[in-house]
C-alpha cells in the first residue's frame, strides 16, 4: 500500500482535476441550453464574463467564444518543462485557445537537482480554473515514452510537442566537469530526441504532427561559461533540420526558435530591468503560430525577443578556387587567396544538402576542365547613381509605343496632357530604371564581360509606393544584388530604386537577366534575392484581352531608349538566332499590364500596386498579343499568348492592385471612372470662403449695370471654383438671358470651365493669362472651345477688379 500512495495520490489528484472540469463544463452547457430556448445569447455571455471577473477568474472558453483567434480545438499538446518561465506560457496560451494540454515538469532545480509535483500540478490548476483541459505529467524528460504515453492515455493522441525544458550548468571550460558536459547535454539535446522519437510513430500514423525544438543564441553565437549548453542548443538545430526533412512527407513539421526571456534559468544572466521588456509571453505569439495548422513553415530557426522575431539562415561567402587541375594544393594558396575567401560581399544560401553538394560538383568539374578561376567574380555591393529627367513627352510616348490609342475606351488620359485624369502608366517605371542597364551589366564587378548579342531579359519586376508623376526629375540608384551559375550562362539579378525630388523613394524595378555563356564559374545556383513569379490558377480565366500590335511597334518602342539592334536590325537579329526583329519584351510587358489596368481596375493608375512577369517567347512585330487574367483578391494572375503561333509569351504573371474595380462596359464604349466634375466639397457648398466670390459679385454689379456686355457671349458658360482639388462653388454666365449668378443653369450649358479659386482671382484681375492656365492643366475646359474664348471681351473690358 505504502509503495502504491505516490499512485493513489496522483489519481485522486486527477480524478479531483476532472470534478471541477466536469462543474465548470456544466454550468457553460446550462448557458447553452438557455440560448438554445431563446434567450438572449450576447446578454448571458455578458452577465457570465461578468461573474467570472467578479470571481476573479477569466473564462477562457467564453473569451475565445467571441473572438477570432487561431484556435486548437481537438489538438492534444505537450509542453516539457511547463511548470514556469516560457513552458508554463506556452501552455496557458495553448489551453486558453481550446487544445489539451499535458504539463510536464520534474519540479527540479535550474540545474537539474531534485523534483516537486507541485510545479506542473498549479500551472493544470490554473488551466482548469479558467475552464481549459490539462493533466499534469511529472516523469523527467529523459523517460520520453511516458511523457507520450500520458498524452494518449488521456487524450488519444498527441499533436503537437514543444521541447521545452532545460537545465544550466555553467562554468568557464577550463574548470567544466564531465558531469555537467555530460547532464545538460542529456537534458536539452537527448531528451529532446528521445520525446520526439516517442512522438513520432503516434504523428507518422495520424499524417500530422507539430515540433519546436528550442535553441539559444547561445549556440549561434556562443557564450563565455557555456559550452556544455551552446553545443547542445545547436545540436537541435540539426536536429530540428532533418526532423523536418524526415516528416515532410508525413504533414509533420519541425521548427527551432532561439528565445531570450526572464525567467528562472536566465534571471541571473540577464540584468534586473530587462523582466519588463522580456516577458515570457512576447515570445509564446511564435511558438502557436508554428504549432497552428495553417503554418506550413519547417526546417527554419527563429530568434525571437521583447516583440521582435526573426529567421536565421546560414551563410557562407562566394569563396575562392584554389587548386588548379594537376597541381598540389598548398597552404600558400590558401593565403593568397584569403581575402577572396573570407569577403562575404556577395554570400551564398544553401537550403539543402542537395545545393551544397551541387554546388561542390560544380567547383571539381570547372578544376577538372582547367579552365579559369572565376570563383570570386560574384557581385559586390557598389552602388550606380544617376539622375533622369522625363517629360509628359515622354509619358505619352511610351503609351503610344504599348499600344495605347484615341480609339480605345479611357486611352486619352494616357495620350493628353491637358485630359482632366492626365495619368501616367505605371510600367513607364522600367524606362528610367533602364538607363542603369548598360552600366550594371557591362561593370567590372562581374567579373566577365556581356556579349549584348546574347543577352536576354528573363524576368521583370515593378513596385511602386506612389503614382508616377506626369514630370520629374529622378535619382536612380542600382546595385546588382546576385550573380547566378546556371552553367550555360550567368543570371545576373539587380535592382534600382527610384527617388522623386524630395528624396523620397517612388519605385523599385528588379531585372533579371540571362547572359548566354558566362556560367561555369563555380557559382551558386539558386538564390532568395529573386523575386518570384506566381503559379497561375488552373481554371477559365476571369478574362481574356486580346489586341493586335502594329508593324512598327519595335520602331516605335525603342525610342523610348532601349535602342538594342535586335529589335531593328534583321542581320542583328539572325546573329542572335531570330529569323527577323522582335518585339522588346518590355513592350509586351506593358500591353499586359494595360489589359490588366482596364479591366480590374477602370484605368486608374492610383490602384496599381506591383507587377511581376517572367518572359518565356518573343513576339513578332504584327502580331497579336492575348493575355489571360485570373482574378484571386487584390492579385490579377495572368498570362500573354500569341495566337497566331499559339506561344505563350509572358508567364508567372502577376499584378497587386490597391482594390479592384471590375470593369463591365462593352467594348468600345466609354468608362467614366470619375464624375464629369471633380468632387463636390460638403463642407462649403455656398462658396462663402471663396476669394472668387468677391470678383463674382463685383462683376455681376457691372453686369447688372450692363446687360448687353454678357449678351455678347450669346452663351452658358458655367465656371466650376475648386480649393484643394475639389469643387467648391459653381457660378454660370448666361450669355441668352444676359445674366450671371451663383449655381448651376436649369438647361445645358455650352462649355464649362474648372479652375482653382486662386487661378481665377489671377485671371479676372489680368494677372493671369488663360492659355498659359489651360496648356498647363490648371484651367480645364469642357465643351465648345470657341465660345469660351467670347470670355475675354469681358475680361478684358472688366479687368483690374
Amino acid at each position: 500500500v505504502e509503495a502504491n500512495v505516490p499512485t493513489i495520490a496522483n489519481l485522486l489528484s486527477q480524478l479531483n482535476h476532472v470534478l471541477s472540469l466536469l462543474q465548470h463544463l456544466r454550468d457553460k452547457f446550462q448557458i447553452f441550453a438557455e440560448y438554445q430556448n431563446g434567450s438572449d445569447w450576447k446578454a448571458m455571455i455578458e452577465q457570465e464574463q461578468e461573474h467570472q471577473i467578479q470571481a476573479g477568474v477569466d473564462s477562457i472558453i467564453i473569451d475565445t467564444m467571441t473572438s477570432n483567434l487561431l484556435r486548437f480545438a481537438g489538438r492534444v499538446v505537450v509542453v516539457t518543462g511547463a511548470g514556469n518561465g516560457l513552458g508554463k506560457e506556452y501552455a496557458l496560451a495553448f489551453a486558453e485557445r481550446g487544445a489539451s494540454v499535458v504539463i510536464n515538469d520534474l519540479g527540479g532545480t535550474t540545474s537539474g537537482e531534485g523534483k516537486n509535483s507541485r510545479a506542473a500540478d498549479d500551472v493544470v490548476a490554473l488551466i482548469i480554473s479558467k475552464g481549459g483541459i490539462a493533466v499534469p505529467d511529472y516523469n523527467s524528460v529523459e523517460n520520453g515514452k511516458a511523457i507520450i504515453d500520458t498524452a494518449i492515455n488521456a487524450f488519444g493522441r498527441i499533436d503537437i510537442l514543444i521541447n521545452n525544458a532545460g537545465i544550466l550548468r555553467d562554468k568557464s571550460f577550463l574548470n567544466m566537469q564531465e558531469n555537467d558536459w555530460d547532464l545538460v547535454h542529456r537534458i536539452h539535446l537527448r531528451s529532446s530526441y528521445l520525446v520526439s522519437q516517442a512522438a513520432w510513430a503516434h504523428m507518422r500514423k495520424q499524417q500530422y504532427g507539430k515540433i519546436v525544438m528550442t535553441s539559444s543564441t547561445s549556440g549561434i553565437y556562443g557564450n563565455f561559461g557555456q559550452a556544455n549548453y551552446s553545443a547542445a542548443k545547436l545540436g537541435l538545430v540539426g536536429l530540428s533540420n532533418t526532423l523536418a526533412i524526415e516528416g515532410s512527407k508525413y504533414g509533420i513539421s519541425c521548427n527551432a526558435i532561439a528565445p531570450t526571456a526572464y525567467s528562472r534559468l536566465t534571471q541571473s544572466l540577464l540584468p534586473d530591468d530587462a523582466e519588463h521588456g522580456l516577458k515570457p509571453e512576447f515570445v509564446m505569439p511564435l511558438v502557436l503560430y508554428l504549432s497552428h495548422e495553417t503554418c506550413d513553415e519547417t526546417g527554419s530557426l527563429f530568434e525571437v525577443a521583447g516583440g521582435w522575431i526573426g529567421k536565421v539562415r546560414w551563410e557562407k561567402s562566394s569563396g575562392a578556387v584554389v587548386r588548379k587541375k594537376n597541381c598540389p594544393m598548398t597552404p600558400e594558396d590558401v593565403r593568397d587567396n584569403w581575402d577572396k575567401i573570407t569577403n562575404f560581399s556577395n554570400p551564398m544560401y544553401h537550403k539543402t544538402q542537395v545545393d551544397q553538394v551541387t554546388h561542390l560538383m560544380d567547383v571539381i568539374k570547372q578544376i577538372d576542365s582547367g579552365s579559369d578561376d572565376k570563383s570570386s567574380l560574384m557581385t559586390k555591393s557598389d552602388e550606380f547613381t544617376q539622375t533622369f529627367t522625363y517629360t509628359q513627352n515622354n509619358t505619352i510616348l511610351y503609351a503610344l509605343s504599348i499600344g495605347c490609342s484615341t480609339r480605345q475606351p479611357n486611352a486619352l488620359q494616357y495620350l493628353y496632357e491637358n485630359h482632366e485624369n492626365f495619368s501616367v502608366l505605371p510600367t513607364f517605371a522600367v524606362i528610367p530604371a533602364q538607363a542603369l542597364t548598360m552600366n550594371i551589366i557591362g561593370s567590372s564587378n562581374l567579373g566577365f564581360e556581356v556579349d549584348l548579342a546574347k543577352v536576354l531579359h528573363g524576368e521583370q519586376y515593378v513596385e511602386l509606393f506612389r503614382p508616377l508623376p506626369p514630370t520629374a526629375t529622378l535619382t536612380l540608384k542600382g546595385k546588382i544584388v546576385d550573380v547566378l551559375d546556371k552553367g550555360s550562362g550567368a543570371v545576373i539579378i539587380y535592382e534600382v530604386e527610384m527617388y522623386d525630388e524630395a528624396k523620397e523613394l517612388l519605385g523599385i524595378n528588379q531585372f533579371v537577366i540571362f547572359s548566354v555563356g558566362s556560367g561555369g564559374f563555380g557559382g551558386h545556383r539558386d538564390t532568395d534575392k529573386q523575386i518570384k513569379s506566381a503559379q497561375i490558377p488552373k481554371r477559365k480565366p476571369d478574362k481574356v484581352s486580346s489586341e493586335k500590335t502594329n508593324i512598327d511597334q519595335a520602331a516605335l518602342y525603342r525610342l523610348n531608349g532601349d535602342s538594342n539592334p535586335l529589335h531593328i536590325d534583321s542581320e542583328f537579329a539572325a546573329i542572335a538566332g531570330f529569323q527577323q526583329p522582335i518585339l522588346h519584351g518590355l513592350c509586351t510587358f506593358g500591353y499586359a499590364a494595360r489589359h490588366i489596368l482596364h479591366e480590374f481596375a477602370n484605368d486608374d493608375t492610383k490602384l496599381f500596386k506591383a507587377i511581376k512577369v517572367r518572359f518565356t517567347k518573343p513576339v513578332i512585330p504584327g502580331q497579336s498579343i492575348e493575355t489571360h487574367m485570373w482574378q484571386e483578391g487584390n492579385r490579377i494572375y495572368f498570362e500573354s499568348r500569341v495566337p497566331e503561333s499559339n506561344q505563350t509569351v509572358l508567364s508567372g504573371g502577376y499584378v497587386d492592385l490597391h482594390s479592384v474595380i471590375i470593369n463591365n462596359d462593352p467594348p468600345g464604349s466609354i468608362t467614366n471612372k470619375q464624375s464629369e466634375t471633380p468632387e463636390r466639397s460638403e463642407e462649403s457648398k455656398t462658396g462663402a470662403d471663396l476669394k472668387a466670390k468677391a470678383a463674382f459679385d463685383e462683376i455681376n454689379k457691372r453686369v447688372t449695370a450692363q446687360p448687353d456686355l454678357v449678351k455678347k457671349i450669346n452663351a452658358i458658360i458655367v465656371f466650376d471654383i475648386t480649393k484643394d482639388g475639389a469643387v467648391v462653388q459653381s457660378w454660370t454666365i448666361d450669355g441668352k438671358k444676359g445674366k450671371l449668378y451663383s449655381g448651376k443653369p436649369d438647361e445645358a450649358a455650352q462649355a464649362t470651365i474648372t479652375v482653382d479659386d486662386e487661378d481665377f482671382v489671377n485671371l479676372a484681375a489680368g494677372k493671369a493669362s488663360a492659355p498659359v492656365l489651360f496648356t498647363k492643366g490648371k484651367l480645364k475646359l469642357k465643351g465648345n472651345v470657341m465660345l469660351a474664348q467670347k470670355l475675354s471681351t469681358l475680361f478684358k473690358e472688366q479687368s483690374k477688379l
